[in-house]
């Protein structure tokens, strides 16, 4: 809920202060009975009252109500999580030789494929969600659109390729987001937000260098998201020999950083998961502040009469 605005807190203040002022007139009454020293004289002065909690509960019932609709006045309003309605996010997976590592069962590129999955289901069928792979090239398998099941298809197509490109894998998802903004603009409608969510094992030995795309990221306003994907430990069976293939995170940290965009690092299959689920809650929706004023207004309503309605029967009066 949104804070009482300046000129609504005095009106807060003298609830605060009748609030106050009952309990201060209440006291005095107390006071005053403990000093009538005989029982009889007592009774005879002060009229036959009902229990203590009959008299305050009617009062105290309207003091909320008075509160609630001061609150009322100030506009609250409350945080929710709405689906983002038009946003473009890039789906970028290495499908670089040594995604094939075991490290993570039953191989990297075969977890990722899985986590990717999760992603897809994760996010609002709004977004517009396209696909790239990258290896010693990149290549947009599936054009920006909210056509979810071919995103799938193209995640469960996914090939190994020689070299990385990471570079490169950013400028095809830059290219597939700008075609689709001009699709959107041909549509009549202004392009949307858009992210890279960027899937890596190892560092770039082929194509522009990082540094470049994530320039051209940087100057485009799209954000982009690493995740880094595998153990230090991880390796690759070639022709018998275990050539090590460790993450190279300070790279794909660096490109996040340079972004704007967030890290991340998974070395299992869960893992990459859970930070797939977390990036589509945060890529997918946003926080909406919702007027809750009739809230609280109805609620005052409600204690007003119960208020009334108490003070009535107890006391055949209103507070």
């Amino acid at each position: 809920m949104s804070f009482l605005a300046g000129h609504w807190l005095w009106l807060f203040v003298a609830v605060a202060a009748l609030a106050a002022a009952y309990i201060v007139v209440s006291m005095r009454r107390r006071v005053y009975a403990a000093r009538l020293s005989s029982t009889a004289l007592l009774s005879s002065v002060l009229p036959r009252r009902p229990q203590w909690w009959r008299r305050h509960v009617p009062a105290a019932l309207l003091l909320l109500t008075l509160a609630g609709l001061v609150i009322s006045l100030a506009r609250p309003a409350r945080a929710e999580r709405v689906p983002r309605e038009r946003a473009t996010i890039i789906l970028a997976i290495d499908v670089s030789n040594s995604m094939a590592a075991t490290d993570i069962q039953p191989t990297r590129l075969e977890a990722a494929k899985q986590g990717a999955q999760a992603f897809v289901d994760q996010l609002p069928p709004r977004i517009n969600l396209g696909l790239v792979s990258f290896a010693g090239s990149a290549a947009v398998l599936v054009p920006a659109s909210t056509d979810r099941e071919s995103v799938r298809s193209g995640i469960r197509g996914l090939q190994l390729g020689p070299a990385t490109a990471v570079g490169e894998g950013i400028f095809a998802s830059l290219q597939a987001i700008t075609t689709a903004g001009e699709r959107m603009s041909d549509e009549g409608q202004p392009p949307p937000p858009a992210a890279i969510v960027l899937l890596s094992d190892g560092e770039t030995t082929r194509g522009r260098p990082n540094t470049q795309a994530a320039t051209a990221a940087r100057d485009a306003e799209v954000p982009v998201d690493t995740i880094a994907y595998g153990t230090s430990d991880g390796t690759l069976d070639v022709g018998g020999q275990q050539i090590p293939v460790p993450v190279n995170e300070d790279a794909l940290r660096e490109l996040a950083e340079q972004t704007g965009g967030s890290y991340h690092r998974a070395t299992t299959g869960d893992e990459l998961q859970s930070v797939y689920r977390g990036l589509g809650s945060s890529i997918g929706y946003r926080t909406e502040y919702r007027e809750i004023t009739s809230w609280f207004i109805g609620l005052s309503l409600g204690l007003g009469l119960a208020a009334a309605a108490l003070s009535l029967a107890f006391s055949s009066r209103l507070p």
